[in-house]
């Protein structure tokens, strides 16, 4: 296996365990930690996250803060970004350009956000690599509620360039 297949690997099973994950988090992104933000699945094509309604992530409205619903939407995508980054040899140097969503149900309980563009962000950071331009790519989250309903649609603009 070559290091990039590794690295690719153990950033998956760090992303699904869920103990080292809340370590993660609470050193890289704490408000997600105390939002109660969870990575449920993550494979090559897709990725669903949880951000429950609970006190630290509700809003006086008595639903989920928006800006909690958009921290679980941007992870859902972010974690197929960086294990399509950690997929290949080169350092590649990625960041959110864009967001935005669209909101159609009040979040009143655990919201799942889901990503399945992981091929195409694949193929993003793979054409950043082989051309060494930056390239843009838009990805959208989906979050249901328990019911299933659609809770909100986040279309996220990420920016990939190789590093020198």
């Amino acid at each position: 296996m070559t290091n990039a297949v590794t690295a690719k690997k153990k950033f998956a099973q760090l992303a699904t365990n869920r103990f080292k994950f809340s370590l993660y988090l609470l050193s890289k992104l704490p408000a997600a930690f105390f939002s109660g933000v969870s990575v449920i699945s993550l494979h090559d094509n897709t990725c669903s996250v949880k951000v429950p309604y609970k006190w630290f992530s509700q809003n006086p409205f008595r639903s989920t803060y928006f800006a909690c619903l958009a921290m679980a939407a941007e992870l859902s995508t972010g974690m197929l970004a960086m294990l399509q980054v950690k997929g290949v040899e080169q350092p590649v140097s990625m960041l959110v350009l864009e967001m935005k969503a669209a909101f159609h149900k009040k979040a009143t309980g655990n919201t799942v956000f889901t990503c399945l563009d992981g091929e195409l962000l694949a193929e993003m950071v793979n054409k950043a690599v082989t051309t060494q331009q930056p390239q843009t790519c838009i990805v959208t989250s989906v979050g249901l509620n328990d019911k299933g309903e659609e809770v909100a649609v986040f279309t996220i603009t990420w920016t990939f360039k190789a590093k020198a």
